[in-house]
């Protein structure tokens, strides 16, 4: 199961799992209580932690996603990356007493190095978990107080200079911190391509924060895993280059050599905003230099490169809040003696984005910092592994939807609330507002003998928009892929995703009025164990048995010409069901059961790259049966225990093709991957089979045939 996969560390009081970067391997030692889950709502997988760190260094590959962008894509954008948090202890705004400085790290790029320190240095309580909460009404994690579609809270403190087991946190020096941080996801078509982080980190040292600093550090790695296969070694991690936009403060990485053609992607670590607020610059002065810096500093590095005099990776406290002001190495800054153009060759570079200083945190007070991780598709033709201007276009666009989100009712960003822009009254600006379209459809699809029927229901007519104030359903896009989308090296299920009809209220010269009569029932249906009422209906007929299809509906409004706002309409991507046409299940001793295709000729059509990736259906099954599959000598080679509910989801092919672990049959046929109980694959030849139908204890019997 891919979805909310968590890490268990029931028995295990330290779990060492390896894996490799750059030719090494790297430890992944974290304890008892720690928790993770991934973000699914949206288009992005992104793995976040109850210890201040995002992904998971692909310890938990393939199974769960690090950073996957597009969902299901199998492309990975993040190895792994963490919040820093750096800064003094005094013991009044003097100055006095002032010691430091002391930086806690989330992760680093040199955290199983035992004769280096620093990297998982933030530790929870005992039973802590990532706690989950949703805006949407059919979650099962629904809450009023909810931010986004998928809110991810957790706790966590560097305080501890030990793990819960009494091991030590080594070179760890608190700076005496707690955090409590949120993220948020949603599944809008327009905005979810974003997952927001909202950090609020209170002082309890019980002296004053001195010139604090907060930043995320990313390393990045954008890489087609489906193409590449497991994430290690040098040639997995070199691949990537890199940039920094100062004017939209992002800064991001993108494949500059690699699976050319199969990724074409970026990701961003994009500022959104602090509380208090601060200025632009500030003058930092050392050593007798004085220098304007900007808050939010940006700086890059080559990983666990102790040599460079630029790309240098900080090794202690002092340097690494050296990094936290932006520095490169010698006396360069950002643009300051370094070259933007020295980050795009292909390399193996971790990101820094960091705002600061934050001057005088008393004790007991909080300051809040947010940022978000984007990511984007590349934008036009040019070559896939340049970093123009122009392909940075939906990267922008990206990140002014997380920006939008963030100012919420502070539509113009000028942290002023403006005459109409106090949506809620409440005389405070309030975040994380974005406009809504109409509620997703609840949506129900059957499948059958090469056909499936879609229902939904009707409650995205009620909707009323969030900024109009408006009731503004205008109808209804009904989606489906096509036979074969899935088997592809860059898979993208919102871009396979096509209209195949289109129905909207007729008669207000808004889209093509063409009216719900067509759809709509005559009275609304039900199903077994489930109260849903469906008042609409949509049949497609000659599907091709034993090939997926992914079918939604959604729905779209009116537009908002008073706001600025085109139609909008909720996400194909929210209410998806992907369907394997078949036939149904059967008890009539009549029917033939049989196999398909028969005969099998190697690399069938539907087949991945690997002999693992193979599968046959059997169909016309009874709903409860046992297969049986023979050699012409008599050998039982497989067992299969089918049931009507069974999705086949043992078969490697739909653990590849559906990760998801959503799919639909119709019931009546069951796939299997041509191999043994032995796991070895068949050889060329003549099988047979049986099939008991055990409500019965009927016998069928059959053949088929496999060249290779």
């Amino acid at each position: 199961m891919k979805f909310f996969y968590r890490i268990s560390y029931l028995s295990l009081v330290f779990c060492a799992l390896t894996f490799g970067q750059a030719g090494e391997d790297r430890r992944f030692p974290k304890v008892l209580d720690d928790d993770n889950k991934f973000t699914n709502v949206g288009n992005i997988g992104l793995t976040v932690t109850n210890f201040g760190t995002y992904g998971h260094g692909f310890v938990f590959w393939p199974e769960q996603p690090s950073c996957e962008f597009p969902l299901g894509s199998g492309i990975e954008h993040i190895f792994d990356g963490g919040i820093w948090i750096g800064g003094y202890r005094t013991d009044n705004v003097q100055g006095g007493n002032r010691v430091g400085p002391f930086v806690t790290t989330g992760a680093i790029d040199v955290s199983s190095v035992a004769t280096r320190g620093g990297g998982f240095e933030f530790t929870n309580a005992l039973g802590s978990k990532v706690r989950e909460r949703s805006s949407l009404f059919d979650s099962r994690f629904f809450s009023p107080l909810a931010i986004s579609h998928q809110d991810f809270l957790m706790d966590y403190t560097d305080t501890n200079k030990v793990f819960l087991n009494g091991e030590p946190i080594l070179d760890h020096e608190p700076l005496g911190v707690t955090v409590r941080q949120e993220t948020y996801a949603w599944n809008y078509s327009f905005a979810n391509f974003f997952v927001i982080f909202n950090y609020w980190i209170k002082n309890v040292s019980g002296k004053y924060l001195d010139s604090a600093f907060v930043g995320l550090w990313t390393d990045a790695v954008v890489r087609n895993t489906i193409v590449t296969g497991q994430p290690s070694g040098s040639a997995f991690f070199n691949k990537g280059g890199n940039g920094y936009n100062d004017s939209i403060k992002i800064a991001y990485e993108f494949d500059a050599a690699g699976d050319i053609g199969f990724t074409d992607s970026y990701v961003g670590i994009l500022y959104l905003g602090a509380d208090p607020k601060q200025p632009e610059k500030f003058i930092y002065q050392v050593g007798g230099v004085t220098d304007t810096l900007p808050t939010v500093a940006f700086t890059s590095w080559q990983f666990r490169n102790t040599s460079d005099p630029n790309f240098f990776a900080p090794q202690d406290d002092n340097e690494r809040y050296q990094k936290m002001h932006g520095y490169f190495g010698g006396s360069n800054w950002w643009k300051n003696g370094i070259n933007p153009e020295s980050l795009k060759p292909p390399s193996n570079r971790s990101v820094f984005l960091s705002n600061g200083p934050f001057r005088y945190i008393p004790a007991g007070d909080s300051i809040n910092v947010v940022f978000a991780i984007v990511c984007a598709k590349k934008f036009g033709s040019d070559p896939p592994n340049l970093d123009t201007e122009e392909q940075k276009t939906n990267l922008y666009a990206s990140a002014d939807w997380a920006l939008r989100a963030y100012h919420g009712e502070d539509r113009n960003r000028n942290s002023i609330l403006d005459p109409g822009e106090d949506l809620d009254g409440d005389g405070d600006i309030t975040r994380y507002i974005l406009p809504a379209p109409p509620i997703t459809p609840k949506v129900r699809v059957v499948p059958d003998n090469q056909k499936a029927t879609v229902y939904w229901d009707k409650r995205a007519e009620f909707s009323v928009d969030p900024i109009s104030g408006k009731q503004d359903f205008e109808g209804y896009n009904i989606y489906r892929t096509q036979a074969g989308f899935d088997l592809t090296q860059q898979q993208d299920l919102l871009q396979a995703m096509v209209i195949a009809a289109s129905f909207d209220s007729a008669g207000n010269n808004i889209e093509f009025d063409t009216g719900f009569e067509f759809v709509r029932l005559s009275a609304p249906v039900t199903f077994p164990g489930d109260t849903t009422e469906y008042y609409y209906k949509f049949e497609f007929d000659n599907l091709l048995n034993g090939w997926q299809y992914l079918f939604s509906v959604t729905a779209f409004d009116q537009g908002d010409p008073e706001n600025d706002l085109d139609i909008l309409e909720s996400s194909p991507l929210a209410n998806y069901e992907r369907i394997l046409p078949g036939t149904p299940p059967t008890d009539d001793p009549e029917v033939q059961i049989g196999v398909y295709p028969n005969p099998y000729y190697g690399s069938a059509i539907w087949d991945g790259s690997s002999e693992r990736l193979r599968k046959i259906y059997f169909f016309n099954l009874p709903e409860d049966c046992e297969i049986t599959i023979y050699t012409l000598a008599g050998d039982v080679i497989k067992r299969i225990r089918h049931l009507s509910q069974s999705n086949s989801s043992e078969t490697r092919w739909f653990e590849t093709y559906a990760s998801d672990d959503k799919q639909k049959f119709a019931g009546g046929e069951h796939a299997w991957d041509l191999l043994t109980d032995n796991e070895q694959a068949i050889a060329t030849g003549l099988y047979l089979f049986t099939v008991k139908n055990n409500h019965n204890g009927e016998i069928k019997t059959g053949k088929f045939l496999i060249i290779k």
